[in-house]
């Protein structure tokens, strides 16, 4: 018996004919939708009484040979990396601190953080913004900066300290051996092996943070969204949204791609076992999906009730 067929029933030829055939309607389904989406979009429309040409017309799209208009856009760009790299930073010092805390072997230390995790955990990224811009008047970008540090700096934390617990208890009754304190050892010994274990996942963290930085729209931060689509939208007008949209959404996808591929490339580079890939039910563990956070503090948290 072959090892897929312990799992489940191999598809006879009937399940196998299917199978393929409820692929091809659903490529084709695909393919459809997307021209309709295409035709939809080329076709005229009428507005206020005039017929607008299609939105892949050339008319449409000559802003962008200005120079100007790229240097707007660049601008844009600039700010919002500008606010992803500060609050980054910030997030991860943060989160070295929490998880320090998190983990402290004092209740005291360690019950309060863990209340304060859950709180701005808990608490919408946006409303925390706000919250700073009303009560603190710091300015839109350090509204912005200061409730993405806060929010991530938990999440980085409950990472860093779920590599902590993940470590095999050895490493601490090692460094104990040889004179260290405990808060030698897990600065010293363990908090390194830690970091670089969980930084796949920090990196992955900070691909969620870059896109959160276009909730400053709300609070009046000039990022790449309020830029394009609100300041240089207003000025060239309505009939170029759609040319200023899509040429966003590339700018995003191109940055957020970049990121996300060196998420993963760092996890190959990374994994335990002399750079051996990590893998899980036969494939390679992504860090950039959704679950990965929560799957390993979930397991911390299970660690953490166990005694050591």
């Amino acid at each position: 018996m072959s090892g897929t067929s312990v799992l489940f029933d191999a598809p006879g030829p009937k399940a196998r004919r299917n199978s393929r055939i409820a692929s091809v309607v659903a490529l084709v389904l695909i393919l459809a939708g997307l021209a309709w989406i295409v035709i939809t979009l080329a076709a005229p429309r009428e507005s206020g009484g005039i017929t607008l040409p299609g939105m892949f017309d050339p008319t449409r799209w000559n802003i962008f040979l200005d120079p100007e208009l790229w240097g707007s856009i660049g601008r844009g760009v600039v700010a919002t990396l500008q606010a992803a790299a500060v609050s980054a930073v910030g997030a991860i010092a943060l989160g070295v601190v929490l998880s320090l805390m998190r983990s402290s072997s004092i209740a005291w230390l360690r019950i309060p953080t863990g209340w304060l995790i859950e709180f701005l955990r808990g608490m919408p990224v946006l409303l925390m913004m706000l919250f700073i811009l009303l009560v603190a008047s710091t300015g839109a970008f350090w509204a912005v900066v200061i409730a993405l540090i806060l929010y991530n700096g938990t999440l980085i934390g409950e990472a860093l300290r779920a590599g902590l617990v993940a470590l095999p208890r050895g490493q601490r009754e090692a460094a104990l051996s040889v004179g260290m304190r405990e808060f030698q050892s897990k600065m010293l010994v363990e908090f390194p092996q830690a970091f670089r274990q969980m930084l796949p996942i920090i990196v992955a963290q900070l691909v969620v943070l870059l896109k959160d930085t276009s909730l400053g729209y709300i609070v009046g931060y000039n990022e790449i969204i309020r830029n394009n689509m609100n300041n240089l939208g207003s000025f060239y007008g309505n009939r170029y949204i759609f040319s200023l949209f899509l040429v966003t959404l590339v700018i995003y996808l191109a940055i957020n791609l970049t990121l996300s591929w060196f998420a993963r490339w760092l996890s190959r580079r990374t994994a335990s076992g002399g750079g051996k890939t990590r893998r899980r039910g036969g494939r390679v563990a992504d860090p950039t999906a959704p679950g990965a956070l929560l799957e390993v503090e979930a397991k911390a948290d299970l660690s953490g009730r166990a005694p050591r």
